[in-house]
């Protein structure tokens, strides 16, 4: 009885020290940087994205303009003041560094019309093919890996689109960094 009690204990015990091993793995992901600096651009995977969403809306016959990419902290107050003690309608509800803006991955969309007028018209069907053009553009981002503003629960933002690469706003603020490699980059 004893042979086998300490023999499951054994057993017990190699599954407990490898789940902890695995998690530590999990944990400590290299392709994860931690304490890094903030980026001063577009990630370069949202980068390369945004050109192919740009490009692909195009060979659909809808004219997108890319209206922000990457936004310093500053740039993030500023929009945020508006509607709150500057004039204008509140644009945002994020404060600088609680915007996927200020780390480089996210960015802002607008329909192009026919005279090159930005539009944020999502009933517009300037390609007419009987469909919402931004919606189109939504469902181009999506396949992109982008997520969309407009799925938000609470502050819709529609011309919003964001990879957050398994990262929260909470561990951006800590350093954390998405791998600069594409290759690597997990679009979550």
């Amino acid at each position: 009885m004893n042979k086998k009690l300490f023999g499951n204990a054994s057993v017990t015990f190699l599954l407990i020290l490898m789940v902890l091993l695995l998690y530590s793995q999990f944990l400590n992901r290299s392709e994860v940087q931690e304490d890094a600096t903030l980026p001063k651009d577009l990630h370069p995977l949202v980068l390369e994205k945004k050109e192919t969403l740009v490009k692909t809306a195009a060979d659909s016959g809808i004219s997108i303009i890319v209206t922000d990419g990457f936004r310093s902290f500053q740039e993030q107050d500023f929009l945020y003041q508006k509607g709150r003690t500057t004039d204008g309608q509140i644009v945002t509800h994020a404060k600088a560094g609680d915007s996927y803006h200020n780390f480089g991955l996210a960015i802002d969309f607008a329909l192009l019309d026919k005279q090159g007028k930005a539009l944020w018209d999502t009933a517009y069907d300037g390609n007419g093919n009987g469909k919402s053009d931004w919606m189109e553009v939504v469902a181009i981002a999506k396949e992109l890996g982008f997520q969309w503003g407009g799925d938000w629960e609470h502050f819709k933002d529609y011309p919003h689109f964001e990879m957050r690469f398994g990262l929260t706003i909470d561990d951006l603020q800590r350093g954390k960094r998405p791998p600069q490699n594409s290759l690597t980059a997990s679009q979550n």
